[in-house]
């Protein structure tokens, strides 16, 4: 994880910019207590949390579901899409093994891949969300590539860039079943992931636009999600 000291908008979209305009900037005190309060749910939760120290130039590094993820056969660092969060790079190989970045498995080189799309669904059975903005084709074909070179089986699953990233519409609760706004995921794929046994607990549009469907799993019947989600 990475505390988000640093965290302001930059002007990458039009919410962004009209917000700027406006002399708006986020409360950064909130922004830390939120963070600190994610990481005593981690650690409360069984997980070791990692910090990763966070650069004055880079306010987006808070970001590390994105810039990370990992395999079964280590982490693969992501090929974010925002130039703003590209510099983001360094630090990370810095972080997983020094100068050659020799902690990683693999690192993206093809098109523009992000963690946000990224769900392991159990060992040998992942998903990879390609909407053309964050991650598209050619970057989740690479690692698609590798995971099947593994013997996996993997599906790239197109979806609409107006979401950002597919965990705002689908992401694993625990084994076999998933939290999905199934308004909008097409019936191939729920037919799909019922065929692998994992079945769908509904969250409406309005719902998963509030970050409904965007959870953390932690094992063990445990997960973490924002308070606005809780019934």
């Amino acid at each position: 994880m990475c505390a988000p000291d640093h965290y302001r908008w930059l002007p990458t979209n039009t919410i962004a910019r009209r917000t700027l305009a406006g002399g708006g900037q986020p409360d950064l005190q909130g922004l830390q207590s939120q963070h600190r309060e994610l990481v005593q749910a981690l650690e409360q939760g069984g997980a070791r949390v990692h910090h990763l120290p966070p650069e004055p130039h880079l306010p987006y590094m808070a970001y590390t579901r994105d810039s990370v993820v990992v395999t079964h056969r280590g982490p693969v660092l992501c090929q974010l899409e925002r130039p703003q969060r590209r510099g983001e790079y360094a630090a990370l190989i810095d972080w997983h093994g020094g100068p050659g970045g020799d902690g990683f498995w693999r690192k993206s080189s093809a098109g523009t891949l992000e963690g946000g799309d990224i769900h392991i669904l159990r060992p040998g059975l992942a998903l990879i969300g390609a909407s053309g903005g964050r991650t598209d084709e050619a970057g989740a074909g690479q690692l698609a590539g590798w995971l099947r070179a593994e013997g996996w089986e993997v599906r790239v699953q197109p979806f609409e860039e107006h979401f950002l990233h597919l965990d705002v519409l689908f992401c694993l609760a625990a084994p076999g079943l998933a939290v999905a706004c199934l308004d909008v995921l097409p019936e191939d794929f729920i037919a799909w992931l019922a065929a692998h046994g994992i079945r769908c607990i509904p969250v409406p549009y309005r719902e998963a636009m509030q970050l409904g469907c965007n959870i953390l799993s932690l094992g063990g019947g445990r997960v973490i999600s924002a308070r606005e989600s809780l019934p």
